[in-house]
Order: C-alpha cells, then sequence, then structure tokens
C-alpha cells in the first residue's frame, strides 16, 4: 500500500517556551528519530518560520539540524508557507507576498533551501481563488487541500487522483479527512490485517498528533515506517507524470463543513458572521495592518511589524470560535488568554508607530482594544467559565 503523508509543524511565535518545549519532546524528536530509523520513508512537511526562529532562539538547533539533514537526504521534501501562519483570504495580498518571502528566506538561513520548494501549505489549508493566484505568481507549482473543497462534501473526491485549478493552475492533491482525523498509523496497522482492503492512504495532519496529542505507547507510527507492506512518497514525487483533472475548487478550510460552505461562511473559526468577538479583531488588526502598508517608512516600523505578524496569527482568532475539536485529538477552541495574547500584540503594533499624523488613527486603536478586551472577557465569565 501507498502512504503519502503531510505533516504540519507550527507553534505561534508568541507562545510560551513550556508549549514549544512539549511538542518537541513528545513529537517531534520521535518523528526525527523514527525517520533517522528507517531511511525510506519519505514524507512531506511544513515548518513555519516563525517555529524555526523560536526553536533557534531556545537553543534547539538540534531539531533543526535534523530536519535540514532529513530534506538534503530526501526523506522530507518542504514546502513553503507564510511564516507567520496567518489565514491567507483573509489578510491582504501584500501582506500574503511579504510574509510568504519571509518564509522562503528563513528556509535558506536555517534549512538550506536553496530553490523555491514546488509545494505550498496554506496556513490552516484556507484556500480562495485570490490565493491561488497570488502563489502561481510567485512561481508554486502545488497546493495540498482538504477534500471538501471539491465540491462541498466529504468523501466526493477521489485522493488518489490529480487535479488543477482552474484559477490559477497550481496542481491539487487532495487529503482525506476521514483518514486524517485518525491516529494514521493505527488505521494503516488496522489495514494490514485486514489483507490490505485499502490500497491508498492520502493524510495531512499536525506534527503533534504524533506523541502530544496521541501517545501512541505501542509504537504503531514505528511499526508502520517498518513494514514491508508500506510504501511512502513525497507529494511532488506522487505527482509526478500524473495526468490532472480541472476543477474549480470551494473556498474553505481543512476543518470546513458542508453546511457552513452552504452559508458562505468558509472561514468560520476565524471570521464567523456572528462571532462579535472575531468582528472586533478583525476591525483592530486591519487597522493596524493599513497604518503599516501606509507608512513603511516609520522610524519604528520594524517593532510594529514584528507585534503585527504576531497579532494575525490565526490562533488570535481560533482560540475565539469555541468549538470543539475533539473529533481530531485537539482542543475546545475557547482561551480568552490566547486571545488576548494576540489582541495585544496587535495594539501594540499600532502604538509602535512614532509619526505624529498617526495620533487620531491611535486614538481609533485604542477604543477598538478596549472594546474587543471587554467582549472577550465579558463572554467568558457569564458563558465558559466553569464549563
Amino acid at each position: 500500500m501507498l502512504w503519502i503523508n503531510f505533516i504540519h509543524l507550527y507553534q505561534p511565535a508568541n507562545t510560551k517556551s513550556q508549549y514549544i518545549e512539549e511538542a518537541v519532546d513528545l513529537s517531534y524528536q520521535r518523528l526525527l528519530q523514527a525517520l533517522k530509523e528507517n531511511s525510506r520513508t519519505k514524507f512531506t512537511i511544513n515548518i513555519n518560520g516563525c517555529l524555526i526562529e523560536r526553536l533557534f532562539e531556545m537553543g534547539r538547533v538540534d531539531i533543526i539540524s535534523g530536519f535540514k539533514d532529513l530534506i538534503s537526504r530526501g526523506q522530507l521534501e518542504i514546502v513553503s508557507t507564510a511564516a507567520y501562519h496567518p489565514v491567507l483570504p483573509l489578510i491582504s495580498k501584500q501582506e500574503m507576498a511579504r510574509q510568504i518571502k519571509e518564509q522562503e528566506k528563513i528556509l535558506h538561513k536555517y534549512l538550506g533551501v536553496k530553490n523555491k520548494p514546488k509545494g505550498f501549505f496554506l496556513p490552516e489549508m484556507a484556500y480562495s481563488p485570490q490565493v491561488s493566484k497570488v502563489l502561481a505568481s510567485l512561481g508554486y507549482k502545488w497546493i495540498i487541500l482538504d477534500e471538501i473543497a471539491f465540491k462541498g462534501k466529504i468523501d466526493e473526491a477521489e485522493v488518489d487522483k490529480v487535479y488543477q485549478d482552474k484559477y490559477s493552475g497550481l496542481k491539487i492533491i487532495f487529503r482525506s479527512r476521514r483518514q486524517s482525523n485518525t491516529y494514521v498509523p493505527d488505521l494503516i496497522i488496522k489495514n494490514i490485517k485486514s489483507n490490505n482492503e485499502l490500497e491508498f492512504f492520502m493524510t495531512a495532519t499536525d506534527a503533534e498528533l504524533y506523541g502530544l496529542r496521541h501517545q501512541d505507547p505501542t509504537g504503531e507510527l514505528e511499526k508502520v515506517l517498518s513494514s514491508a507492506k508500506v510504501e511512502t512518497q513525497t507529494i511532488s514525487e506522487y505527482l509526478k507524470n500524473k495526468p490532472v483533472i480541472e476543477i474549480k475548487p470551494l473556498a474553505c478550510s481543512w476543518e470546513s463543513l458542508k453546511e457552513e460552505l452552504q452559508d458562505n461562511q468558509p472561514y468560520i473559526l476565524w471570521n464567523g458572521r456572528n462571532n462579535k468577538i472575531q468582528a472586533s479583531l478583525w476591525k483592530l488588526a486591519n487597522l493596524a495592518l493599513t497604518l503599516l502598508e501606509n507608512n513603511p517608512q516609520d522610524k519604528n516600523y520594524a517593532w510594529a511589524r514584528w507585534h503585527l505578524v504576531r497579532g494575525l496569527a490565526s490562533c488570535t482568532f481560533w482560540w475565539a470560535s469555541a468549538k470543539d475539536f475533539k473529533h481530531n485529538f485537539g482542543p475546545y477552541a475557547w482561551n480568552p488568554d490566547e486571545t488576548e495574547r494576540g489582541l495585544e500584540e496587535l495594539i501594540r503594533s499600532v502604538r509602535s508607530l512614532e509619526s505624529e499624523s498617526l495620533r487620531k488613527y491611535k486614538l481609533k486603536a485604542e477604543n477598538l482594544y478596549i472594546q474587543a478586551k471587554a467582549l472577550i472577557w465579558k463572554r467568558h465569565w457569564q458563558y465558559y467559565w466553569k464549563k
């Protein structure tokens, strides 16, 4: 059987070091060791630039070197992304391009990636036709999407086929959501024991699945990688010389539901129509983004951007969605502290700008900040506290 596996490594740039250490100790080290011990295994990975830089700052060059070695040996295919993990359809094209180019620089600096990767990972697999056109203009060749992008339903796409985006010309490979929402090694072992009922697995998950979210005390991952019955390939290897089927993908994310797409809310986890907290966050985020784009010569521009990109990370908005992710080994997505952490970055971005001409915009930003903070904590104490 053939297993095409995509692994996503990301931790917010402003998260606590202990959370990164936990992911390193329980998941990243394990994946590195498993791949080193099984040299014929090939996966495709994304590592956001903000995580690479945090690992370097924390002195975890062993982890960076481990991934660098596996990339150089051809066991890992690295793709590009946006460095600080924003939801790309919800930000400007200018900011999108800046973060993508910054990611390319980070990959070159720390992982020795000399040529532009062929593939691109959309943070949260949040797709729109406009984003795909930007990626094509920057020279990328393929993207990975959740299968719901095909026709708005699960199990409609044939995930072993290769598709092509009619809007941009990018090749597309779809992940199986049902497979990806399991602990995949368990699924493959079960399939082997049942005489190979399924011959193809196409999965994409967070790296934290392997150890942090699922402990796997019996080492099912290692069993799968050492099995002679399991073959692996990178995505680019799999796409090579395969015929394509032209489609028009739907705007969506890797957690979108059919009902959400029918209601025209493809990014509800980060910008829900009826989510007042997210709406208030986006008002401040868009103001901060506009101010920076209009004031690139401000003497504190670099510091303002330093805060902005951290505030624009998907986590700022995701933790205000209050969705239950137990189906995917994840948490309940309500955390006022994490949302407030992103909010603080956004207001600090505006506060950092020095130009006196921005006084009225700073006052507007402070009002938006106060409103958002009040909404977050009012919702928490009235509804989520003690629940």
